[in-house]
């Protein structure tokens, strides 16, 4: 059994007293665990089995399970609120959806917790949220090669997943609302500090929701239903 730093990512009813939770860990990845909470409301387990506070959890294994054996608590919960708390709540789905059982992420988990702290501090969403899914593609085993950006001279490009960057020759107009446009891909490229609301920043967002959506395979997030949500009032 090791002691590590951990976050919940999501916990639910499991059998009578217990609840199976799923753990982002520091030194095994994505857990799914179980542990004994009992019968009280105020059961001092439950309480910590919260997203976004930072934990020392204890792990044994038993057959195929996983079992929570201590849990504390190493500091507050980050002050997440309305859009921030939702873009985390994105990012746990994601962490859940994509991410594989017990294989080592140490980068992940940095950054994991450097986007938690940036979000709390009220810094550029959409740049974090950015640099998160950069991450986490990269523990994928994914990545942009940007290449082909500087070697066409082309103005827009399709991206296809397993081909990257395709150049458009002879797009019609109706087709080019699909196409990302060459000298924003290029700032992106050139890891340019794009600002919230300009038409790169955009571009980077809906190449990386193309490219996360194929890898959910178009199921939708239930996170980002709190972004809407949250629009219309």
């Amino acid at each position: 059994m090791i002691e590590q730093s951990a976050f919940v990512l999501h916990s639910r009813p499991y059998r009578e007293n217990q609840l199976l939770v799923d753990l982002l860990t520091e030194t095994e990845g994505k857990v799914s665990a179980t542990v004994f909470v009992g019968q009280s409301k105020r059961s001092i387990k439950k309480a910590l089995l919260q997203p976004f506070l930072p934990l020392k959890v204890t792990l044994k294994s038993q057959n195929n399970f996983k079992q929570i054996k201590s849990i504390d608590s190493i500091a507050k919960s980050y002050p997440l609120v309305k859009n921030s708390l939702y873009s985390a709540f994105y990012i746990n789905e994601l962490l859940i959806r994509l991410l594989k059982e017990q294989i080592e992420c140490h980068h992940l988990f940095s950054q994991y917790q450097t986007s938690l702290y940036a979000l709390a501090q009220g810094c550029n969403i959409a740049s974090e949220l950015r640099k998160f899914e950069l991450t986490l593609l990269e523990e994928l085993g994914l990545s942009f090669d940007f290449t082909p950006i500087f070697e066409h001279d082309v103005s827009h490009f399709y991206y296809i997943a397993e081909q990257g960057f395709v150049p458009v020759y002879q797009a019609e107009p109706k087709n080019l609302t699909k196409c990302f446009v060459k000298s924003h891909l290029e700032e992106i490229a050139e890891q340019s500090d794009l600002a919230e609301d300009s038409p790169s920043a955009n571009t980077f967002k809906l190449l990386m929701r193309q490219v996360i959506n194929q890898l959910l395979g178009n199921k939708p997030l239930n996170s980002r239903k709190l972004f809407i949500k949250s629009n219309k009032k």
